[in-house]
């Protein structure tokens, strides 16, 4: 019974420690998906433009 009583401080610190860890990963995780997802929207959304002004000019003045 003696070696729980040590130990149980250093497991509960650990098992607090390990969740802590999980949720920072697990929310740095979701931050780079959603910037990944907001950098490809972006960069879509510039195609998308390009292709407008690409096709909306023909070099000639319209008269």
């Amino acid at each position: 019974m003696e070696y729980v009583l040590v130990l149980l401080p250093s497991l509960v610190v650990g098992g607090i420690f390990w969740f802590a860890m999980r949720a920072i990963f697990n929310a740095d995780k979701s931050e780079r998906e959603a910037l990944a997802k907001a950098e490809e929207e972006q960069g879509a959304g510039k195609e998308h433009r390009r292709g407008e002004q690409a096709g909306g000019e023909s070099g000639t003045p319209a008269n």
